[in-house]
């Protein structure tokens, strides 16, 4: 399996009003370069998406995911443009994003059955699906619960849960990690290497140590640009004075605050 990211660029474009008592008030249209050119190829393995705020990883997810289009470049699965592939690319694709809006009224296990009727999952498998998924990410004893009682952590791991539906072939996770405690970041942390064994996993991450001991390769974005993509030890060697992740992150970054306006 092989997905493969071409020339992908993405440009947002939204209307700016100025005003000014000398001059007749009119809009002026302001454009932000998400993605510039972006292109790598994934084989089986998980990989580690790093970059602050609004250097275009959300962006590039979405698009991976089929949920945004870009306006240059392709993506492929097994040299197929996904496209073109409709309805058989969703259902090799599990996408988790950063944020999504819960149906606070629902049990965890309701909701994890209508995403399975949204991913056509049978109706005799519904509920082995359920109890799989809600186990990896030790939501089992807490399907019964309303999602309005669930904690932050909860949410991303009903989230992460709904992703693993239908034993995907492909995982595109955006900050999966959030909110949850350290203990149960090293169990996802280990749960998606062994995951990541016979299928594509990307995961984007601010937290380096959530990746650097398990990824079988990194990305990293700036200011919509892959400035670095590699493994751990092909980084390390392109950057002598760093003794890790965090030190190469440091290097590319610094103390810089990323002005984020459109995405998160």
């Amino acid at each position: 399996m092989e997905l493969t990211v071409t020339n992908l660029s993405k440009v947002y474009t939204r209307r700016e009003w100025r005003f000014s008592l000398k001059s007749e008030n009119r809009p002026k249209l302001v454009e932000k370069k998400a993605l510039c050119e972006v292109s790598f190829s994934l084989s089986c393995g998980l990989y580690g998406l790093l970059g602050p705020n609004g250097a275009g990883k959300s962006t590039l997810m979405k698009i991976m995911a089929g949920i945004l289009r870009p306006d240059g470049g392709t993506v492929a699965w097994n040299g197929e443009a996904i496209g073109r592939l409709g309805r058989s690319y969703r259902q090799i694709l599990g996408f988790m994003p950063q944020q999504q809006g819960l149906y606070s009224g629902f049990t965890g296990r309701r909701f994890l059955d209508y995403m399975c009727a949204l991913k056509e999952i049978p109706g005799d498998c519904t509920e082995a699906e359920i109890r799989r998924t809600a186990n990896i990410v030790h939501l089992l004893p807490e399907l019964n619960k309303r999602l309005e009682a669930y904690s932050g952590g909860m949410k991303q791991r009903i989230l992460l849960a709904a992703a693993l539906l239908g034993n995907p072939q492909l995982l595109i996770l955006d900050e999966p990690t959030a909110g949850l405690d350290p203990k149960e970041r090293v169990a996802l942390r280990e749960e998606l290497k062994a995951l990541a064994k016979d299928r594509i996993v990307l995961a984007a991450t601010h937290v380096v140590s959530d990746i650097e001991c398990v990824a079988d390769g990194i990305l990293i974005l700036k200011d919509g640009c892959l400035v670095q993509k590699g493994t751990m030890d092909e980084l390390l060697k392109a950057f002598p004075d760093a003794s890790g992740l965090e030190d190469i992150y440091l290097q590319l970054f610094g103390e810089m605050q990323v002005e984020n306006i459109w995405e998160k």
